[in-house]
């Protein structure tokens, strides 16, 4: 499988077809690798087909976090659809969306002012750069504060470490989820280290500002209560409370990171389609601030979004599904807790759906009715079904104002330095009428 499974896999599939079975360890995967296969497992079965592998580790008796966000809920059941209608009701609604739109204005062009100070005197990192402005907006979003500033300093200082600790924790095959006759012994401590980062390194984060919510000396005001205030009206515990916000910090900015810095690389590397996208943005945008409601004049940019998430979507393979039951897909049998893999990745690439598939060519999508709304099955990088990504508005909105105000207020530049491929370096300099 080596590093990258998601290249590994559309290599298998080009020569085993577009529905596979493997064996990894006593578990059965399935990969889907085509727009067909995509559509039966997310669309045709996705009442059967939408459970979660949840680590063994974490389905002990006493409360941890199983079933207390979505990403580790078992299944689809009550409880999950509880936890989803908060989150598409009071965080990713049209109306919450549009309520917290200045908050992420005001986050953005924070960001722009603060590589305006450097104006080209030393080189940024894409990757540092939006991890501080997604965390930021989420923070505001979320507790109604900043975690950190773009020196790292902050109560959130920790948070990029844990985040990127967690993530490999939840990237690391555990033996006994390979192997469930080994489930009683946990040889690395796994478990402890995944509980101890989400209690105690992001738990204290925000520990004392949930506090002084609940001794109702530090409530948002009412017309605009950000998420923990309304996570507290409805009786969550603390311990509920960090396993959404875990969920939320993790996918909000990993995810968001990574399709920024591919979305500057892809405009870096296509300086035709930097300069289209660079006139759209600045005939449109009166002044230097962009504004949420300017997007939707913005359609170039928007193929340009799509096509860097049909190239590089955030999750290759999407978060893992699994049978519930079993069922039959496209004429062969699908065991019951078979994993569920979608390669996007592959499905983004495949010549025989996409022309010139490996060439960055916004046009595609200029004037075509794709979008990343989960109904098409050739363009999938936010999922679809009962598991699809509650977030797609927001990250869509956020990246693209991010976008559009560093191509209005800056110029760009690679550095003339020996630097690895990653992360993403740049130079930015004030464009003239702004300086």
């Amino acid at each position: 499988m080596k590093t990258n499974p998601h290249i590994r896999l559309s290599e298998m599939a080009r020569l085993h077809g577009p529905l596979m079975s493997l064996r990894l360890g006593q578990r059965t995967v399935i990969v889907g690798s085509s727009p067909a296969a995509a559509q039966e497992l997310l669309k045709t079965h996705d009442q059967v087909l939408s459970g979660r592998n949840v680590s063994q580790f974490l389905q002990n008796k006493k409360p941890t976090i199983h079933n207390m966000n979505l990403n580790f809920s078992s299944e689809p059941d009550d409880g999950y659809r509880y936890l989803r209608n908060i989150y598409t009701s009071k965080l990713f609604s049209t109306r919450a969306m549009e309520s917290r739109a200045k908050t992420r204005e005001d986050k953005v062009m924070e960001m722009v002012k603060y590589i305006s100070s450097k104006n080209g005197e030393q080189v940024v990192s894409i990757r540092d750069l939006m991890f501080v402005t997604a965390v930021n907006i989420l923070g505001n979003t979320l507790l109604s504060m900043d975690l950190v500033d773009f020196e790292g300093n902050g109560i959130g200082a920790c948070l990029k470490g844990s985040i990127k600790r967690i993530v490999s924790l939840a990237l690391t095959p555990q033996l006994a989820d390979l192997y469930p006759k080994l489930g009683r012994w946990d040889f690395e401590n796994w478990y402890k280290k995944v509980m101890y980062i989400i209690e105690e390194e992001l738990g204290g984060i925000w520990k004392d500002s949930l506090q002084r919510k609940r001794n109702g000396s530090n409530l948002s005001s009412d017309h605009l209560q950000d998420f923990t205030d309304i996570l507290i009206q409805k009786g969550f515990t603390n311990q509920q409370i960090n396993a959404l916000m875990e969920e939320l910090f993790t996918a909000g900015t990993d995810s968001m990171t990574f399709t920024i810095e591919s979305f500057v690389a892809e405009l870096l590397k296509n300086q035709e389609v930097m300069r289209k996208a660079r006139n759209e943005v600045i005939e449109t945008i009166d002044g230097n601030v962009v504004k949420e409601t300017d997007l939707v004049h913005l359609p170039f940019l928007d193929a340009c979004l799509k096509e860097t998430l049909r190239l590089h979507p955030p999750a290759p393979l999407l978060l893992p599904h699994r049978a519930i039951e079993a069922c039959e897909v496209m004429g062969y049998k699908i065991p019951k807790d078979s994993q569920i893999w979608i390669n996007v990745w592959a499905i983004g690439r495949d010549p025989e759906i996409w022309h010139d598939p490996l060439d960055f060519k916004p046009e595609r999508f200029i004037g075509s009715k794709l979008n990343y709304k989960g109904k098409d099955f050739e363009f999938l990088p936010f999922g679809s079904g009962r598991r699809m990504c509650p977030g797609e508005a927001m990250a869509s909105k956020t990246i693209l104002l991010t976008v559009a105000s560093l191509i209005l207020n800056f110029d760009w530049f690679l550095p003339n330095m020996n630097a690895p491929k990653e992360p993403l370096h740049v130079t930015f300099k004030v464009r003239e009428q702004f300086s």
